[in-house]
């Protein structure tokens, strides 16, 4: 696999395939810069060496063509002014204008695409689209492992069309980090998984079962496990169909000697809202009307000395519904642990995109733990043993 680090990007038109798939507020500004931020060395190095950049990404989910609300014309300031430079826009991600567009950039010029989805061939995978995109650049840099797994135009069947395939400094760090916590973890090694489902996690637990000393769960998928255990969950989310896979879990993680910690309390509410009321229960004891919104305290401080004895910590999914700040102590708390364990304990931590990516940065400590995932999805196939197309492509 070519690595940017060992291409020389001098007079070449690098065409790099980005996650910029970042939340905006009504005012379009973005809430969250990580997946922007990841990709500075990339494109810094292309452009010192004296290339120039063109951005192609996906912004949301667009259902019907062009939308403002997808445009990334809303990313083209705040990245101007991330690269010190005047980043241009094509108000179309193929066709005549914005081949003429790239063919005119000169070296250290970077050329921002219009949205990819607002076309259905991207996800698709068409062919014909992925060689239209391939006309605007000499080489294919992709560096964005949150698409990884999706076998589209322009995140794998674009590679075809270039001698050139190269993989960037977000998708190599997230290999390596993913291979580190599989392949050469120290121990204790502990898992954090949670999230509302089972049937989300299913093949990465059955597959930890196998690396892990300690598996920690929470969120939503703990109520499954309640009634597995003959427990009362009230209106909590659940999935009663996977009661019997809850089971079968607990089963094999016992054979394989895996520690399971579930919450020993639960911080309910009478309604699915920041401001119900609030009480805490014990596991399996929430009352009828009343739904488990988070971990309780005892749960806390029995995950927080978990983690704390930790030397490798691998986070992926919250532990209740941190959108609401009443109902985000337990997954605040889980953030803290992980980062004390890291600084105090010279723990290798890996977060796991998504929401775990979210708590940790909403709470400025990115840059405390070892490692921080741009991808949610893409991360988990990896760790499921998954070969996702993203890679593949550049092998």
């Amino acid at each position: 696999m070519k690595t940017v680090n060992s291409y020389n990007f001098a007079g070449k038109r690098a065409l790099i395939r980005v996650d910029f798939n970042v939340p905006l507020n009504e005012r379009f500004e973005i809430t969250d810069d990580t997946r922007i931020k990841a990709t500075i060395p990339t494109i810094t190095k292309i452009l010192n060496d004296g290339g120039s950049v063109i951005l192609m990404s996906h912004l949301g989910r667009p259902k019907d063509g062009p939308t403002e609300k997808y445009s990334l014309k809303h990313l083209v300031n705040p990245l101007s002014v991330v690269f010190g430079r005047s980043v241009k826009f094509a108000d179309d991600c193929i066709g005549q204008s914005a081949i003429d567009q790239a063919t005119a950039l000169q070296a250290g010029e970077i050329l921002l695409l219009e949205n990819l989805r607002f076309y259905k061939e991207e996800e698709k995978g068409n062919v014909e689209f992925a060689e239209k995109l391939s006309k605007l650049g000499d080489v294919w840099v992709n560096d964005a492992f949150g698409t990884a797994h999706r076998a589209h135009a322009s995140t794998a069947v674009v590679g075809q069309f270039f001698e050139d395939r190269v993989c960037g400094f977000v998708m190599l760090a997230e290999i390596e980090n993913a291979k580190k916590v599989l392949d050469n973890a120290e121990r204790p090694f502990t898992a954090i998984m949670g999230g509302s489902k089972i049937s989300d996690k299913i093949l990465i637990i059955e597959r930890l079962l196998d690396k892990v000393d300690n598996l920690i769960i929470g969120g939503g998928m703990t109520y499954t496990f309640s009634l597995a255990e003959g427990g009362k969950i009230g209106n909590s989310i659940n999935e009663k169909d996977k009661v019997d896979l809850a089971k079968s879990l607990l089963e094999k993680a016992e054979a394989k000697g895996v520690k399971i910690y579930m919450p020993l309390d639960n911080t309910c509410a009478d309604k699915f809202s920041n401001d119900a009321a609030r009480q805490i229960v014990g596991r399996g004891e929430i009352p009828d009307g009343w739904e488990g919104l988070d971990i309780g305290p005892a749960s806390v401080e029995l995950f927080s000395e978990v983690i704390a004895s930790s030397k490798t910590v691998l986070w992926n999914g919250p532990m209740g519904v941190f959108e609401f700040p009443n109902f985000a102590i337990g997954t605040n708390a889980v953030a803290d642990a992980v980062v004390k364990a890291t600084e105090e304990n010279g723990a290798f931590s890996l977060i796991g995109g998504g929401d775990s990516a979210s708590a940790v940065n909403n709470a400025g400590y990115g840059d405390r733990v070892s490692y921080v995932s741009t991808g949610g999805g893409a991360l988990l196939e990896y760790m499921e043993g998954k070969v996702l197309p993203g890679v593949a492509a550049l092998e």
